[in-house]
């Protein structure tokens, strides 16, 4: 799809860093419906690298996944000159404030229970977060 103007300027980059197929494609569905131009990977060395290709304005993010989870995925992002600004929110299955707290002191902007939330409720926090709302 075509980087098109929107009413609101250029449409808003999204990277999508999640394991779980299944799910990936609801959202992947929903935020292409949004307007959102996403980009989907399935792990955290991918996230990592596309990160840095793709320029997204935000990054939502799992917590768990195979070889580098999230959380190392946040602290390197965070760390990182290029990426350091971008907008990122935890969706996670981990639902322990201990983890919370943890993204929160990586740098999260948002930490979201997979759980705790329906898709409309994610697709609010990205609005807010990109200034959409």
């Amino acid at each position: 799809m075509d980087n098109q103007n929107t009413p609101q300027g250029p449409m808003k980059k999204i990277l999508y860093v999640e394991d779980d197929d299944g799910l990936a494609e609801v959202y992947l569905t929903r935020l292409d419906a949004e307007g959102f131009e996403v980009k989907r990977v399935p792990n955290g060395e991918d996230a990592l690298a596309t990160a840095l290709a793709f320029k997204p304005d935000l990054i939502l993010l799992d917590a768990m996944m195979p070889q580098v989870n999230g959380f190392d995925v946040l602290d390197i992002l965070r760390n990182t000159p290029e990426t350091t600004n971008i907008k990122i929110i935890m969706l996670t299955a981990l639902s322990q404030e201990s983890d919370r707290q943890k993204a929160e002191s990586l740098g999260a902007d948002d930490y979201l229970v997979k759980s705790q939330v329906v898709i409309a409720d994610v697709i609010e926090k990205i609005k807010h977060h990109l200034g959409l709302a």
